[in-house]
C-alpha cells in the first residue's frame, strides 16, 4: 500500500490529479469529485462509480491533503473515534489519559463521537492527515479481544466482566441474569461472551439475558415478564449503570425488595448509583493508564512502566 501511494504521489508526470482520473475514466472532473467524496446529493450510476473508482485505484490517486502529508510528514494530531453507545466513565477516563500523554509529547487529540462513515473518515484524513487514528475498543469490536492492552483476562474487559459476576457469586447468587440496553451497544457480544466464559469457570449456569427498555413503564413490564419466566434468578448484572438503575426503579415499581428479593449490580460506575434507593453496587474502572498506553503505541514509544490499575467493586446496598 505504501509503495502504491508513493507511486501516485511521486510518479514521473507528478502527482496524480482529479483531471488525470477524469481523463482515464472518461467523465468530468466534477463527476470524479462527486464519486470520490461519495456526495449523497448526486445521482451517479453504479457503472460510472465503478469506472471512476477503478481508474483512481489504477493511477494510485491520493487526495491532496493526504499526498501533502506523505511528502511533508503527518500532522501532530491523533484522532480517536468513539462509536455511539460506548460513552461512559471508562471512555472518559481513557480520553483523559490519552489526551494527557499525547500532550506530554507535543501532540493534540481530536475526539469524534457517533457513527463514522468511510466518507466522513476520509474527509478527516484529507483535512488534517493525522499521526494516527484510534478506534475506541477496536480489539473487542474486531474479535481480537484477548490482545487488548490489559491482556483481556488480566486487566481488560474480560476481567471486568468476570469481576462483576464474581461479586454476585460470592454473595450466594448462582442464577444470574444480564440486563441489556434497548439499543444494541457495540460491545454487547463481547461482554456476553466474557460473562459466559466466567460463569463456566465459576461452575454456575451461563447467565440469561433480557432487555431493560428506557421507558419506565415498559421496563417494569419487561422485568415482571422476565422474572415470571425465570423464577430461579436471584440477581441481575446490568450492562452498565444506566441499565442497572432502570432495573432498580422497575423493581421498586413492582414492589420487589432489593437486595432481599433480587440483587442488582451495575458496571462502569457513572456516579449516579450512589443516589439511588437502595444505592447501587457497581464495578468501577480507571482507564487513564489504558489511554496513556494507547498514546505511546500510536507514537511508537516505549510502554514500560504503565500498568492499568485493577477494576474494583464499589460496594453499596443493592447486593
Amino acid at each position: 500500500m505504501q509503495d502504491r501511494i508513493g507511486a501516485g504521489v511521486m510518479g514521473a508526470s507528478g502527482r496524480v490529479t482529479l483531471k488525470d482520473v477524469a481523463a482515464a475514466s472518461g467523465v468530468s472532473r466534477a463527476t470524479v469529485s462527486f464519486v470520490l467524496n461519495d456526495d449523497p446529493r448526486q445521482t451517479i450510476s453504479a457503472a460510472t462509480r465503478d469506472r471512476v473508482q477503478q481508474a483512481a485505484r489504477d493511477l494510485g490517486y491520493v487526495p491532496h491533503g493526504v499526498a501533502k502529508a506523505l511528502r511533508e510528514g503527518a500532522s501532530r494530531v491523533v484522532v480517536l473515534n468513539i462509536d455511539t453507545g460506548m460513552e461512559g466513565n471508562y471512555s472518559q477516563s481513557y480520553v483523559r489519559g490519552l489526551d494527557a500523554e499525547l500532550g506530554a509529547h507535543d501532540h493534540v487529540l481530536l475526539v469524534r463521537h457517533g457513527h463514522h462513515t468511510p466518507r466522513s473518515t476520509r474527509q478527516v484524513l484529507d483535512a488534517i492527515a493525522p499521526r494516527a487514528v484510534i478506534r475506541f475498543g477496536e480489539t473487542y469490536l474486531t474479535g481480537d479481544e484477548l490482545h487488548d492492552l490489559g491482556g483481556g483476562w488480566r486487566g481488560g474487559l474480560a476481567a471486568h466482566s468476570a469481576l462483576q459476576l464474581r461479586h454476585l457469586v460470592e454473595h450466594g447468587h448462582t442464577h444470574v441474569a444480564v440486563a441489556l440496553p434497548d439499543i444494541q451497544a457495540p460491545l454487547t457480544a463481547a461482554r456476553l461472551k466474557f460473562t459466559g466464559h466466567a460463569a463456566l469457570n465459576m461452575d454456575i449456569p451461563v447467565p440469561v439475558t433480557f432487555v431493560a427498555p428506557r421507558d419506565r413503564t415498559a421496563c417494569a413490564e419487561a422485568v415482571e415478564t422476565f422474572l415470571a419466566g425465570a423464577p430461579e434468578v436471584t440477581a441481575v448484572a446490568g450492562f452498565n449503570d444506566d441499565v442497572a438503575l432502570r432495573v432498580l426503579l422497575a423493581l421498586r415499581d413492582l414492589g420487589r425488595d432489593v437486595p432481599h428479593d433480587l440483587a442488582v449490580i451495575g458496571f462502569d460506575d457513572n456516579g449516579f448509583g450512589a443516589y439511588s434507593s437502595p444505592a447501587l453496587t457497581t464495578v468501577s474502572i480507571d482507564a487513564e493508564a489504558h489511554g496513556r498506553l494507547s498514546a505511546r503505541l500510536a507514537l511508537g514509544l516505549e510502554t514500560g512502566g504503565l500498568r492499568p490499575p485493577p477494576a474494583r467493586v464499589v460496594t453499596r446496598q443493592s447486593v
